[in-house]
């Protein structure tokens, strides 16, 4: 099966400028094609994640992928799917973003060999450039009822749209023209929701370059669930790629809890297994979804894609410690991860005696209550199971001398700090 062939499968094409042209570019040669994103923050999350892992695949099929970080584009503000203005970010915070996201690029792809990628920032190009050329050798290419016809600016026209945001599309259609000439990049890769500010470049790029310049356009559909909530999101809000923001632990959780309805589709979107493990999982999901052997391999592949092979035994660890309650295994780092969102109490100053700490971590509502808990063996500390009312708390129940894991009941962890 060809490139565009197994795109098509994974259900990852939504639009294309030239089908057959295309696909009969790509099986001549080797071609360079660019995908970018807009430092709005100093971390991707997610939903970022499918046009980028696109270009990946041209890569592992001997294309040459050029990732941009959108240093201008990102001081301006995409319009596209916004019904409001952005605020604008001063330069410094929009150079900051940029090198987080370079860095998170830059594990995903291969940087090495004759189809190495390649790291832009179109700030290098765009940031320089004074107003009169820019109004002299861009604007006077494109048109105001072209820009008019643009689903991102016509959606915008009523509600209002600034002459910032409306050159918007003018911007990113320089890059592409900028790469066209200057790498030979002959396709642009983004979201659905980029169609309009790709065709922008392709109209440059036939009002500038030599007659019978040719480059194409492809857009991936935006990910969606079957429940109709949105992608990428969690009660704690994104799923970032940033360790710090969404941590491993978390980030293994996100895939692993994926429902069954969405799994396949994911396993497609994100994850390089083959047709024939795709498909294996998809028939353990209809003949034996109790396993969740898909939501597994999702969950390995995208945790060790993004953050390694080390943090994702971590989690792996995390995970199996939890759902057994051997949380004495954990070391404070995996504990620090693992617990991050459970209620948690300072107990410096608390005495060890573990009815006085029930209470004033407010675990148990009261002394009698807390006395009741512990009788019953409903109380267990750093999964030991304690019974005894008058038990005091030692140092061997702090894990590297800063954490104390108490549960009650068999799902209400509480994280006891020093």
């Amino acid at each position: 099966m060809d490139l565009l062939q197994d795109l098509q499968w994974r259900g990852l094409i939504y639009q294309q400028t030239d089908e057959e042209s295309l696909k009969d570019l790509i099986s001549k040669e080797s071609i360079s094609l660019y995908c970018g994103a807009d430092p709005t923050a100093d971390s991707l999350h997610i939903g970022h994640l499918v046009p980028f892992l696109t270009l990946r695949r041209f890569q592992q099929h001997g294309h040459r992928p050029i990732v941009l970080v959108g240093g201008a584009t990102g001081l301006i503000g995409d319009p596209s799917g916004k019904s409001e203005e952005r605020n604008l970010q001063t330069l410094e915070a929009v150079q900051e973003n940029v090198r987080g996201i370079q860095k998170q690029l830059a594990a995903i792809f291969n940087f090495d060999g004759e189809n190495g990628a390649v790291m832009v920032n179109n700030y290098d190009w765009a940031g320089s450039m004074d107003i009169v050329t820019f109004l002299r050798d861009i604007g006077k290419h494109i048109g105001v009822n072209y820009m008019l016809a643009k689903d991102t600016i016509a959606s915008r026209l009523e509600s209002g749209i600034s002459f910032t945001e409306f050159t918007y599309t003018i911007l990113q259609a320089m890059d592409f023209n900028h790469l066209y000439e200057n790498f030979n990049c002959k396709l642009q890769v983004g979201g659905s929701d980029q169609w309009g500010n790709i065709t922008s470049g392709l109209e440059l790029i036939r009002k500038m370059q030599p007659e019978g310049s040719k480059a194409y356009g492809l857009t991936i559909p935006l990910v969606t669930k079957a429940d109709g909530t949105k992608f990428g999101k969690t009660e704690g809000g994104a799923v970032w790629l940033d360790a710090k923001k969404t941590t491993p632990y978390e980030f293994y959780q996100f895939w692993i809890n994926a429902a069954d309805a969405d799994v396949v589709k994911y396993l497609k979107y994100f994850t390089f297994l083959s047709h024939e493990e795709i498909e294996a999982l998809e028939t353990s999901v209809q003949e034996e979804p109790h396993l969740r052997k898909a939501q597994k391999a999702l969950a390995e592949e995208m945790t060790r894609l993004i953050h390694g092979e080390e943090s994702l035994q971590q989690a792996i660890k995390i995970t199996e410690a939890l759902f057994s309650g051997d949380v004495r295994s954990l070391s404070a780092s995996e504990i620090q991860q693992g617990f991050k969102d459970v209620p948690s109490f300072n107990a410096a100053d608390t005495e060890g005696n573990l009815v006085d700490l029930l209470v004033a971590a407010k675990i148990s509502p009261s002394k009698r209550q807390a006395r009741e808990d512990i009788t019953n063996g409903a109380v267990t500390v750093n999964g030991e199971r304690i019974t005894d009312t008058t038990y005091v708390l030692k140092d061997t129940d702090r894990i590297e001398g800063q954490f104390t894991i108490i549960r009650r009941g068999k799902k209400k962890y509480s994280l006891i700090k020093y």
